[in-house]
């Protein structure tokens, strides 16, 4: 699982019938210096330019943090193959997070 900061919506007006109803948020996936920030209760500065579209069935809106997964994964709640890349798996909130000293 990866995580990602939500920052805005996608709307589809022609999809395919498996995904008929679905959410999908553009999501910027956090680097570890984000993921500090965000365990210091600080805000998170995504990147927009490494964003990607996630499907939402749990009801995540913008600026929350979510967990994701992609790939084959992705699919594996359907029951049929569903062109799926990547899904929402978590509502993030609260992140602990202390990197090792160097």
């Amino acid at each position: 699982m990866k995580l990602g900061k939500v920052i805005g919506r996608v709307t589809l007006s022609v999809c395919s019938p498996a995904l008929r109803g679905a959410r999908w948020m553009i999501t910027s996936p956090l680097t570890r210096e984000n993921i500090l920030e965000f365990s210091k209760e600080q805000e998170t500065t995504p990147s927009p330019a490494l964003s990607l579209i996630v499907y939402d069935d749990l009801g995540a809106g913008p600026e929350d943090i979510i967990g994701y997964v992609e790939g084959a994964e992705a699919a594996a709640p359907f029951e049929t193959p569903t062109p799926i890349d990547a899904i929402n798996t978590a509502i993030i909130d609260k992140v602990f997070y202390k990197p090792f000293e160097s």
